[in-house]
């Protein structure tokens, strides 16, 4: 008979581990798109930075670290400017596509 877990006793699930390569970046971000949520976005983009080494996204995007982790949060809704400023850090472009593809 198998051992029950209690999800409290689980680790927490950081998606900074996963996010290896530039193919997994662009997954991540895809999806997370596709959710349409600006807070799961700005989650998303943090677990990015994360990755990536916050202090040097803070210095390549001209925001200060502690402000960078205040906007990247989960539950926040930082400006337009701030995931611009961040995504160009990354190196990674927002893209637009259309919902419904013509006939």
């Amino acid at each position: 008979m198998s051992k029950r877990v209690k999800v409290s006793e689980l680790p927490e699930f950081d998606a900074a581990e996963y996010l290896n390569s530039e193919a997994d970046v662009a997954a991540y971000l895809t999806t997370v798109l596709k959710e349409n949520d600006p807070a799961l976005l700005a989650a998303a983009i943090g677990d990015i930075a994360r990755a990536r080494g916050m202090s040097q996204v803070a210095k390549d995007s001209g925001i200060a670290r502690e402000a960078l982790y205040k906007a990247l949060r989960p539950g926040s809704e930082p400006r337009f400017e701030t995931i611009s400023r961040v995504c160009a850090a990354l190196g990674v472009r927002l893209v637009a596509q259309p919902i419904h593809s013509a006939p």
